[in-house]
C-alpha cells in the first residue's frame, strides 16, 4: 500500500486592481480575471468559517444584494451549486450566464455608492508539507482525526476544482489501492453541505466502515 501525504495551504490574498460599480462592469471583470479569482471569491468563506454552517455566501451574490439591492439576481447567484463544475472555467461561465440573462430582462442598473465598489481579488497559494504520513486505513483514520482544516480544505476542495483532479485526493488514494467503493463514497460526498468539521467526521465513518 503506497503512503499518503498529508499537505496543508497558505493563501496570500491579491488585490488584482480591478472594481466593478454596477451590474456590467461586474461582468466585464468576470469574463477577465484570472481562475483564481473565481476560486478565491466562492470559496473563502470555506475556509475562514470553517466551525460555521455550511453553504456560506459567495462573494458576487453578498455585494448584489448587500450594496445593489438586486435580491432577485443575488438569490440565483448565490443558488449556483458549485459541487455541479469540474473546472473553474464552467463555474464561470455559469455566473456569466446569469448575469447577462438578468441584465437583459432587466431595466434597472443599479450603481454601488462611492466606497462600495466590488473589488476583485485573488489568492497565491503556497502549498506545505506536513509531517503526517499514511501507510494504512488504521494511520489515516487517525491521522485524519487530528490534521488542521487547512488540511482538509486543501484535499478536498482544492484538488477537485482548482488542481481539476475531478475528485477529492482522499477518494484517489484509496481508489488506487483498490478499496473502490470506499472511493465511490468519498467522491459522493457533497463537502459543501458539511462544515470542515462536520466532513471530518462523516469522512472517518466512512473510512471506519468501508476501509
Amino acid at each position: 500500500m503506497s503512503e499518503f501525504y498529508f499537505d496543508t495551504k497558505l493563501d496570500q490574498p491579491i488585490l488584482l486592481g480591478i472594481k466593478a460599480r454596477n451590474l456590467s462592469e461586474l461582468l466585464a471583470g468576470m469574463q477577465s480575471v484570472p481562475e483564481s479569482s473565481i476560486y478565491y471569491h466562492t470559496h473563502r468563506y470555506l475556509r475562514q468559517h470553517h466551525f460555521l454552517s455550511p453553504e456560506p455566501p459567495n462573494d458576487f451574490a453578498y455585494w448584489i444584494t448587500d450594496v445593489l439591492n438586486e435580491d432577485r439576481l443575488a438569490e440565483r447567484v448565490s443558488s449556483v451549486d458549485i459541487i455541479q463544475f469540474q473546472s473553474l472555467e464552467a463555474l464561470r461561465r455559469e455566473f456569466i450566464d446569469i448575469l447577462q440573462s438578468h441584465m437583459e430582462s432587466s431595466e434597472r442598473s443599479p450603481s454601488a455608492p462611492a466606497g462600495e465598489e466590488f473589488h476583485f481579488m485573488a489568492a497565491r497559494t503556497f502549498v506545505l508539507h506536513t509531517p503526517h504520513v499514511a501507510h494504512n486505513v488504521g494511520e489515516f483514520v487517525a491521522i485524519l482525526k487530528e490534521v488542521t482544516p487547512g488540511s482538509l480544505y486543501y484535499h478536498i476542495f482544492e484538488a477537485k476544482l482548482r488542481l481539476e483532479k475531478g475528485e477529492n485526493d482522499f477518494s484517489r488514494w484509496f481508489r488506487d489501492q483498490g478499496k473502490t467503493e470506499l472511493a465511490d463514497r468519498l467522491t459522493r460526498l457533497d463537502p459543501y453541505t458539511y462544515t470542515l468539521e462536520g466532513l471530518r467526521n462523516k469522512m472517518i465513518q466512512l473510512v471506519e466502515k468501508y476501509g
